[in-house]
C-alpha cells in the first residue's frame, strides 16, 4: 500500500473546512452533503480535520497527474462521522513541487 508522501506532517487547511466544503454560503452541496452523511458542520469541524488525519495511514494515494504546481495526489477513506454513521470521503492532496509539502486541497463526500 502506498501512503501519501509526508503523511505524518501533511497540511490540512482549516480554511477548507470553515471557509468551503462547511460552510453552506460558500458551498451549499458540500455542507449538505458532510452534515447528511457524516454529522460534520462549522460547529465540529476539528473532529473531522482529526478522522482525516488518522485515516491518511489506512487507506491508499492514488497518484493523479502533475498539474506543473506539483505531484497531485487522491485518497478514498471511509470517515466515521459524528453521528454515528460512516460515509466515503474523498480527499485530495499536493505535494508542492517549491517547498515540499503535502497539503490537502480539496474534500468531499463521495456517492460513488
Amino acid at each position: 500500500m502506498d501512503i501519501l508522501p509526508n503523511a505524518h506532517n501533511a497540511v490540512i487547511p482549516v480554511e477548507k473546512f470553515t471557509e468551503y466544503a462547511l460552510n453552506p454560503q460558500k458551498q451549499k452541496d458540500k455542507s449538505v452533503a458532510f452534515e447528511k452523511a457524516l454529522g460534520y458542520n462549522l460547529e465540529n469541524y476539528q473532529k473531522l480535520i482529526e478522522e482525516i488525519k488518522s485515516n491518511l495511514f489506512k487507506y491508499s494515494a492514488k497518484l493523479k497527474p502533475d498539474m506543473g504546481f506539483g505531484q497531485r495526489y487522491e485518497v478514498v477513506m471511509h470517515i466515521l462521522g459524528a453521528n454515528g454513521k460512516t460515509a466515503k470521503v474523498l480527499t485530495a492532496w499536493i505535494v508542492e513541487s517549491s517547498t515540499g509539502i503535502t497539503r490537502l486541497t480539496s474534500v468531499y463526500v463521495d456517492n460513488d
